[in-house]
């Protein structure tokens, strides 16, 4: 997940918080932009791909291909690790959103 993939997830988590609070929406979210779940979505593929990815490289590592070195394995291996850590990181985020929205008084 990219920095402003989650720069956007952000924003869309603080205009939420802000209607939620009965503020003015924040004027971060353009006429045009993608929906919410569309950018999560995204960023979920996103890991997804990086983890193929990795997963895909160690397997031709494994099986002793000259071109793939153990240097780029390991690379790919923490960026997976760290594009996943991110992703749990913001859905722990959400749930917590989503468990203070479910505990506000009517």
């Amino acid at each position: 997940m990219s920095t402003p993939e989650i720069n956007q997830v952000l924003a869309q988590m603080r205009v939420m918080a802000a209607q939620s609070q009965g503020a003015a929406p924040v004027t971060e979210n353009v006429a045009g932009a993608p929906a919410f779940g569309d950018l999560l979505k995204n960023s979920i593929d996103s890991v997804n791909q990086v983890q193929k990815t990795s997963g895909e490289l160690k397997t031709t590592f494994e099986l002793g291909a000259e071109d793939v070195d153990l240097a780029q394995v390991m690379i790919a291996s923490q960026k997976a690790s760290v594009s996943f850590q991110a992703m749990v990181q913001v859905r722990n985020k959400l749930v917590e959103a989503y468990k203070d929205v479910m505990n506000m008084p009517v």
